[in-house]
């Protein structure tokens, strides 16, 4: 695929307070960590690494809290990303805490706030001009508004001829959800991006392998991440190529908040420059590789 274009993301900005502990978290007392405010979300997150890996115009569409509506504008403008932050005035910017062990595997604790808060009135067909491709975070399809704001967006995508591609985003948030529900809401996409987990949840496969063609029966293309362990890509009910990731030595891991959003923005870059799926998934395996170097989810700004 080959797009001349904008890459519109829409989905979640977020705060993020990242919490890199050595030792095992103590209960009812102090554990010492390093720990670092940053900007982050699964959706502003994948438009930074876009950015980053090249492509020219990439949008950004959330909702933020007045207290921090122009801090996540300037981050997002430094990083190459033009922001189109809808600020609401009575939710804050939705906050997430990672706290990240000494194998930089992270748990998150998340407060939705203005995120969730997307409504359709936020939305416009008229965000679709000169867009190549839309990218729907899949936090939004967890609640009511966004859901809807989401569902919007899809279907004036699909009128107006722009492939749209969903990263399922919360295993726990998806069980909730239920599997089924979600897989009806994101029918008529063009691309799925899970990890793992979420490939086996959504299809109750025992396997990432056997979840991808699962997917991919449902879904024209399906990209699953496995971590370290590089990536799987399935069209037509089978996996067609295991793309392997860059190894990186254990000493340099600090966090792994937003490998997959690296994954996902570098991905959808090489896409829109002409890649082929394989080759796209190498380019997102290499910047999830670089991210894990990093504390946060976001690049360097450019």
């Amino acid at each position: 695929m080959s797009r001349t274009g904008a890459l519109l993301v829409v989905g979640d900005v977020v705060t993020d307070v990242v919490a890199r502990h050595r030792a095992p978290l103590a209960p009812a007392t102090d554990t010492a960590a390093a720990i670092r405010t940053l900007p982050g979300g699964a959706g502003a997150n994948a438009a930074c690494w876009a950015a980053r890996s090249g492509h020219g115009d990439v949008r950004m569409l959330g909702r933020v809290g007045a207290e921090s509506a122009g801090w996540h504008e300037r981050a997002l403008t430094a990083a190459g990303v033009r922001p189109l932050l809808v600020t609401d005035p009575d939710a804050p910017t939705g906050t997430v805490i990672a706290l990240v062990d000494a194998a930089a595997e992270r748990t998150f604790l998340t407060d939705g706030g203005a995120v969730l808060r997307l409504c359709p009135a936020d939305w416009s067909a008229g965000l679709l001009d000169g867009v190549a491709a839309l990218h729907l975070s899949g936090y939004l399809f967890f609640a009511p508004s966004s859901r809807a704001a989401a569902l919007l967006a899809l279907r004036d995508a699909r009128a107006a001829g722009v492939p749209v591609s969903v990263d399922p985003a919360s295993a726990g948030f998806l069980a909730r959800l239920g599997p089924e529900r979600f897989l009806r809401a994101v029918a008529g996409v063009s691309l799925l991006l899970p990890n793992a987990d979420e490939a086996r949840l959504l299809t109750g496969a025992p396997d990432a392998e056997t979840a991808a063609g699962e997917l991919s029966r449902r879904v024209p293309l399906v990209v699953v991440t496995l971590g370290a362990a590089g990536a799987l890509v399935a069209e037509a009910g089978a996996v067609t190529a295991r793309v392997p990731a860059p190894p990186v030595a254990p000493e340099l891991r600090v966090d792994s908040t937003g490998a997959g959003d690296a994954f996902t923005g570098a991905f959808l870059a090489a896409r829109l420059a002409g890649a082929d799926p394989a080759r796209a998934a190498g380019a997102g395996c290499a910047a999830g590789a670089e991210a894990v170097t990093r504390v946060g989810g976001r690049p360097p700004s450019v």
